[in-house]
């Protein structure tokens, strides 16, 4: 576990490093373009990274999400973590972070979908309370891959597991 990972609002200036990581964690992965739609054009959109402190005392970004608050439902619209730092809580410190955004920004319950093959990541989310609500019938294009709807309701009331 890395204990000195600080989430801040993603900027502009974070694109660069976020799309390095996006191009090694998806095989469509998004384009420049499409964060920066979304950080500069999307209301409703939030979106974070994650940074540790490197050995010359530089923030590194190592992963990153973001979230779509739409009424009171957030979505997940994405979260990777470079692949050095996986398994080391990274992804799990952003995913309470959105989490608890969404609870500060009122939703009251989060969605996402998630490649049925991706255990890494649906053993994250079963953790942090989501469930499978229902299948996505070959929603990845690459691949052709069924996506599991995941979903984590009553936030208002979820405690800090």
């Amino acid at each position: 576990m890395i204990e000195n990972i600080s989430i801040q609002k993603m900027e502009l200036k974070d694109l660069q490093h976020v799309l390095e990581i996006e191009s090694h964690s998806f095989t469509t992965p998004w384009s420049h373009y499409a964060f920066l739609t979304e950080l500069r054009d999307n209301s409703f959109a939030s979106y974070f990274v994650a940074k540790i402190k490197s050995p010359d005392k530089k923030d590194e970004i190592v992963g990153y999400a973001g979230m779509w608050i739409i009424m009171d439902e957030a979505h997940i619209t994405t979260i990777a973590v470079e692949e050095r730092y996986r398994r080391m809580g990274v992804g799990e410190k952003l995913l309470r972070h959105i989490i608890e955004t969404a609870k500060e920004k009122g939703a009251v319950g989060m969605t996402l979908e998630v490649k049925e093959s991706n255990m890494a990541a649906r053993n994250l989310y079963e953790k942090l309370g989501f469930e499978i609500r229902g299948i996505r019938k070959k929603y990845y294009i690459e691949d052709n891959e069924d996506a599991l709807i995941m979903w984590k309701d009553d936030l208002i009331n979820d405690v800090e597991k």
